[in-house]
């Protein structure tokens, strides 16, 4: 049981669309293939990674740091010692050999590609899909099948108006998803206020009396205000009762956070952005985040992989706060396993953007914002035509 090749490349996911931060104009993402010894109906089995969108191609740390640990590890380092497999503990260990704790940077996300083609490998040796087997491994309840999504979109980009915007939420309405995400803070407020009236103008059509149309809309600043902007768009705002008010300010500002919690009462979201579990601690200790109200972001694809996100959890755990509370960023496969089998509280969806790594296994419909998980071994990237393409074309 061993590892005998580790492939990278990087594609690229440009287009013109806008957040209140960044242009996605030169994005790309790092994707590896992991290739073990274990072979079935002749084909050695392969484990796929790559990033969430938002951080770019991590070749530099994964070819001259990373991938050469696990090289030269000695393969007996790296297996399971209860069952015929590899222990994605072991090389997570591996991989942070000689890493100093503390200024996380970019390095994150390098291992975590790495760890979600072990994970996906490991899965699939045990010809499980790979929520499944969480559920097995870390829970004392039965895998969850079936998960809350919600699209997010709503970007800026050149010519786009509030009729295109409003468009755009309507045929993620026609989809079967109930609640839908916009950006904020790329215009003024005044200008932003008037796209959100005009997309909740849109949800009440497709909300059920006695509903709340603010119910189904989320708003994503992308860490985008200073306090005094960020109150001023929570104070337009709270009358609407959002779904919530995401990343508002700098995801290391917790004051800002804090600040704002003791005003703002709707839920709010952060820590797509936090990629260990001790800024997750700090977040949970300083920025005044309400565990039976707000929601969490963490991306397990930009913070260290699963390993990681374990670590996260039970810190959560420790300060009180339920999984159902984290709904990760990142709209993948990845984390929409994690969420089913972990009893996390759904997960985003990029319905739209960010192809082929947005989105799910084809053929798997939503309805009522609910999505079913394929059965496939592994996270089920060969259900998803587009995306395993990609990487029979990068890898052979």
């Amino acid at each position: 049981m061993r590892i005998v090749e580790i492939k990278e490349s990087v594609v690229s996911i440009a287009s013109e669309i806008k957040n209140a931060y960044i242009d996605f104009s030169k994005m790309t993402v790092s994707i590896v293939a992991v290739v073990t010894d274990v072979v079935r109906e002749g084909k050695p089995i392969t484990g796929y990674g790559f990033h969430s969108n938002g951080r770019y191609a991590q070749s530099g740390l994964l070819n001259e740091r990373f991938i050469p640990r696990l090289r030269e590890a000695e393969p007996d380092s790296l297996r399971d010692d209860e069952r015929e497999n590899l222990d994605p503990f072991k090389i997570w260990n591996t991989l942070m050999q000689n890493e100093k704790p503390g200024g996380h940077g970019e390095r994150s996300v390098a291992v975590g590609v790495i760890d979600m083609a072990i994970w996906d490998a490991v899965a699939k040796i045990e010809e499980k899909p790979l929520y499944k087997l969480l559920a097995e491994r870390f829970t004392d309840q039965k895998a969850r099948k079936e998960t809350f999504v919600y699209a997010a979109g709503g970007y800026y980009y050149p010519g786009k108006d509030n009729e295109a915007l409003v468009q755009e939420m309507r045929t993620y309405l026609e989809q079967g998803y109930k609640v839908v995400k916009m950006k904020i803070g790329g215009a003024p407020l005044a200008k932003d206020m008037k796209r959100i009236e005009a997309v909740l103008k849109e949800l009440e059509a497709f909300t059920e009396r006695g509903e709340s149309a603010g119910r189904r809309l989320a708003v994503d600043a992308n860490g985008r205000f200073d306090l005094a902007t960020a109150r001023a768009y929570a104070r337009e705002i709270e009358p609407l009762n959002l779904f919530w008010y995401e990343e508002a300010g700098d995801p290391l500002d917790y004051a800002l956070q804090a600040e704002l919690t003791g005003e703002y009462k709707p839920p709010f979201a952060t820590g797509e952005n936090l990629f260990s579990h001790q800024d997750v601690a700090n977040l949970l200790r300083y920025g005044g985040l309400r565990p039976e109200k707000d929601y969490l972001q963490m991306d397990p694809a930009l913070s260290y992989g699963l390993v990681e996100y374990l670590r996260m959890l039970e810190v959560l755990k420790q300060h009180g706060w339920s999984p159902s509370r984290c709904i990760p960023h990142g709209g993948h496969q990845f984390a929409l396993h994690i969420a089913a089998g972990l009893g996390l509280g759904g997960n985003e969806s990029y319905p739209g953007v960010f192809q082929p790594f947005g989105g799910f296994a084809d053929h798997t419909p939503v309805h009522d914002s609910l999505i079913h998980l394929t059965d496939l071994p592994g996270v089920g990237f060969e259900a998803k035509s587009d995306l395993i393409d990609l990487f029979y074309e990068n890898f052979g």
